[in-house]
Formats: structure tokens, C-alpha cells, sequence
């Protein structure tokens, strides 16, 4: 199992509409074979950041999902990202 987890940087004013244009992939992200989890949303504090983050059974799954990867519209949109993945030995409960 592993995480993909970060930030996607857009401009300010157009954070909400990037955001209204990944509702359908957070829709069927979920409902792909392999997800445990996937959300994006609005940062707290940077108007112009979006936290991601998934949780993938396998790098298998991820990539079928993935598959062309996401619109043109939406990779124009993104000024900067700093997305990670990482990889989970373990699961505790708090």
C-alpha cells in the first residue's frame, strides 16, 4: 500500500473552478479498483494551494486509474506542484 500525498499550485482566483473540474475524478477515483482513499481540496491558509491525497493498494491500480492522466485543461491550470508518493510498512491504529 502506499500514499500519494502533496500540493498542486493554481492561480488564486481560479482555485475554485479547478476544484469544481475534479469533482468526477474524485468521484471515480473512488470507485476504482485499488483505492482505500483519494480527496483534494482547498488549503486553510494559501489561496492558491490544493492538498491531494490518495491511498493505493498497489502501483498497478494507481497506473489503470491514472491511465492518460488528467485533462489538458486541468495540467494547463497547475503553476506548480509538489506532490510525493510513499510507501507503508505499517498500519497503526492511533
Amino acid at each position: 500500500m502506499f500514499i500519494v500525498a502533496g500540493s498542486l499550485y493554481v492561480d488564486p482566483g481560479a482555485r475554485d473552478a479547478y476544484l469544481d473540474s475534479c469533482v468526477e475524478v474524485v468521484r471515480q477515483a473512488r470507485s476504482a479498483p485499488g483505492c482505500v482513499d483519494f480527496t483534494i481540496g482547498p488549503d486553510l491558509v494559501e489561496p492558491g494551494r490544493i492538498n491531494v491525497y490518495e491511498r493505493w493498494e498497489s502501483d498497478d491500480q494507481l497506473l489503470a486509474f491514472r491511465g492518460a492522466g488528467p485533462a489538458q485543461e486541468q495540467v494547463t491550470a497547475i503553476l506548480g506542484a509538489e506532490v510525493h508518493r510513499y510507501r507503508i510498512s505499517a498500519v497503526e491504529a492511533p
